[in-house]
C-alpha cells in the first residue's frame, strides 16, 4: 500500500514520510515508509525521490558515481528547487489528492 500511495504523487510535487504513512492508513509509521523506500533501486519508475522528511529535507543518501545525491538531482530535473538539501513544503507539497 505504501508504494501505491507513493506512485500517486504528482510530477513536481513532494510528500513527507508521515504524510504517506497517514494516507496509507498507518499514522505514526513514517519510519516504516522511509525503510520501504530506502530498499528500492534508484532506477525504479516509482517516484521515491518525491518523499522527504517532515522538514522538507532529503533523508536518503543515495549517491551516483560522482558523489552527487540522486534524489536531489531527480527533484531538480522536475523543477523542484533544493536549497541546502531542503525543499519548500509550502511551495511543493502534494495535497494528497490525485
Amino acid at each position: 500500500m505504501i508504494l501505491s500511495v507513493v506512485s500517486q504523487i504528482p510530477y513536481a510535487n513532494v510528500a513527507t514520510y508521515g504524510q504517506i504513512a497517514k494516507l496509507t492508513g498507518l499514522p505514526k509509521h513514517a519510519r516504516l515508509v522511509g525503510k520501504v523506500l530506502s530498499q528500492l533501486d534508484t532506477e525504479t519508475d516509482l517516484p521515491w525521490h518525491r518523499v522527504l522528511n517532515a522538514q522538507g529535507k532529503i533523508s536518503l543518501n543515495k549517491l551516483d558515481e560522482y558523489g552527487h545525491n540522486i534524489q536531489q538531482q531527480k527533484l531538480g530535473a522536475e523543477g523542484i528547487l533544493c536549497v541546502g538539501n531542503r525543499v519548500s513544503l509550502k511551495q511543493y507539497q502534494w495535497d494528497g489528492f490525485v
